[in-house]
This record gives structure tokens, sequence and C-alpha cells, in this order.
């Protein structure tokens, strides 16, 4: 596909673009590939649109006074974040989204490690009715995990888990929501929900890859009590260390934040975590800040997720029913 069609697509259906509204696409150098394309997608759109290129020197931990002040002083309808996703501009990319949204009025897409060809072949190269066909399934899963209160988690890999999610709702990042005004990451493809954050018990066995670190050489084993990352192990002596460093990063770092169904079939297991955690069929579980999810109450400065191969799933309903949800990798509801 091409890369400015697809940006189109995502500007018009995932944000609800229409013409004459106005884009402001933040975008490292490294990315500027990127960035042009959705400067052309915003183009075919009739957007007013703006192409803002950072410079890209050393880890930033903090959003450069420079950009504070155009977010301060611009006000468009939508901005779109293309940036390197390293796992060590976590808390620069937490504070960037915190200025972009804090107005509750703006539309975000923000996109951490997008690459040219998940515009061209990947998770972004959606025509309209694939979007929409994939906003569809979303919604019945959604339907169909109403009034959960439980859910449990296994895989071949030996990952046992169980968390709460009462009062809790899922949403999906598929669709713009104007009543929370939620941003969304582009490509989208999950199906969200935000634990009860002391709920988490168990093992989780990361056999895929972790966000911010990247595909892992073996397994990586994290022991959870009271919704807590205690104990972390593996043969991949460098991806467990990593994991420990982030989870350390405050007090609510290690703390649970989010349980994710990934939807999108077009999404490949590539290096960037922001395309493989949204295969058809994976899940993943996330540590850290959960604020700007339905009734989230992890104010963690970071957050990085563990993304899971075959799993199943099954979900005890209010009433005491249950519903087996997926079974090794494969949706059954």
């Amino acid at each position: 596909m091409k890369p400015d069609e697809a940006a189109a697509n995502a500007l018009k259906c995932v944000l609800d673009a229409v013409p004459s509204e106005r884009l402001l696409i933040i975008c490292d150098e490294e990315k500027l590939d990127v960035g042009e394309a959705f400067a052309r997608g915003g183009l075919k759109l009739d957007l007013w649109t703006r192409l803002l290129r950072l410079e890209t020197s050393g880890i930033r931990k903090t959003v450069p006074p420079r950009l504070v002040e155009i977010l301060t002083s611009q006000k468009p309808d939508i901005y779109v974040n293309l940036l390197r996703g390293i796992g060590e501009e976590t808390p620069f990319r937490i504070k960037l989204i915190h200025l972009e949204t804090r107005s509750k009025h703006t539309r975000l897409g923000h996109c951490p490690g997008v690459t040219l060809d998940m515009l061209e072949e990947g998770a972004l190269a959606l025509t309209e009715e694939e979007h929409r066909r994939m906003q569809g399934f979303a919604n019945r899963l959604i339907q169909a995990l109403t009034e959960t209160v439980e859910v449990e988690i296994a895989t071949e890999y030996g990952t046992s888990l169980r968390l709460n999610v009462e009062n809790r709702p899922f949403f999906t990042d598929t669709m713009l929501d104007w009543k929370s005004m939620k941003w969304m990451n582009l490509p989208t493809g999950e199906v969200i929900v935000a634990p009860v954050e002391n709920s988490l018990e168990g093992t989780l066995v990361c056999d895929m890859a972790i966000g911010g670190i990247g595909k892992v050489a073996k397994p990586v084993t994290v022991k959870v009590r009271n919704g807590k990352a205690e104990e972390i192990f593996s043969e991949d002596e460098e991806a467990a260390e990593k994991l420990r460093s982030v989870l350390k990063t405050d007090d609510w770092s290690s703390v649970v934040g989010e349980f994710a169904f990934g939807i999108n079939p077009k999404a490949r297991f590539t290096q960037e975590f922001l395309e493989a955690e949204k295969m058809l069929g994976t899940v993943h579980v996330a540590f850290g800040n959960n604020l700007d999810m339905p009734n989230g109450r992890n104010p963690s400065k970071t957050h990085v997720d563990l993304l899971m191969s075959k799993p199943t799933v099954k979900v005890k309903k209010r009433d005491g029913s249950t519903l087996t949800v997926l079974e090794n990798n494969r949706f059954t509801f």
C-alpha cells in the first residue's frame, strides 16, 4: 500500500479527521519518511497540516522547552507523534502525551517506534474497509466481555495469571471515543483494560517481546504477587536485567497497569513492539502508568508491556458464569 494512502486511512478512520481541521505532526529526525507520508495523507484529506521535526541526540527524559512553548501556543484538532521507541524515553513520551491531551479536546495518534514499512506492508497498511472490519470485531469482543470481573490467562510456556477487572471497562484503540477523548497508538489493534492494581497474581512468562526492549532470546519469567512484579529471571539475562531496571523507575513502575488482546490481522512479529503487540490472537500485560485508561490509578512515570503467544483466556462474569474468549491464540467467543 502507498504510505500516504495508509496514513490518510488512519487519520480518517481512527482519528475521525474531516476537511479543514488542523493537524500537527511531531516527528523525530529519523522518522522523517513516516512524517512526510502522514503530511501527504493529511493534505489528501484537506487538513491544515504542519510537520514539526525534532532533533534527536541523547536520551530525552523531559519535553524540551521549545516544544513546550509550541504545544502551549498551538491548538490543533489532531496531533500525530512519530517518535523513536526506545524504552529509556518512555518518561519523555508520557509527559508529551499529557501536554498534548491536557485540554481533553485534541485527538492524538501516538506512534513510538513507527516505521514506513508498517504503512506499506504491516499493521498500518489497512484500507478503510479493513479498519471498519477490525472496529466491528473490537465492538463484538467488548460486548462479549461485558460484566467481566475476573480474567485468567494461561500459555504453553507456563504463564498462569489471574486478575480482577471489576468496574474496569474494556475499551479499544481502534476507534475514537468522543466522550473520553482517549489518545490511541497508531497502528491500532487492541482491546484493553486497566486491571485493579493490586489484583494480578501468578506467573507471567513473556516468550515474545518486551516493550522498549525488543524480542527476547529466551522466555522471561515474572512472579507477581498482589499486583506487583517481585521476581524476574531468564536465560536471557540481558533482557531480564533491562526489565528489572525499568520496574525500579519508581514506586508504581512494578505494579500492573494493563491487560490487552491483540486483534490486528495485519500486525507482524517485528522488532518494533508498537506493531508486535497488536498481533491477532496474542495478549500482553503491562506494568506502570494507566491513568489515561478508564478507572486506572497507576501514576508511574513509565509503562512496559510483555507480549505472550498462544494464550488461553477465560473470564468470569458478575453472575458467576464463565466464558473462554481465547483458546491457544484463537478467538472462540
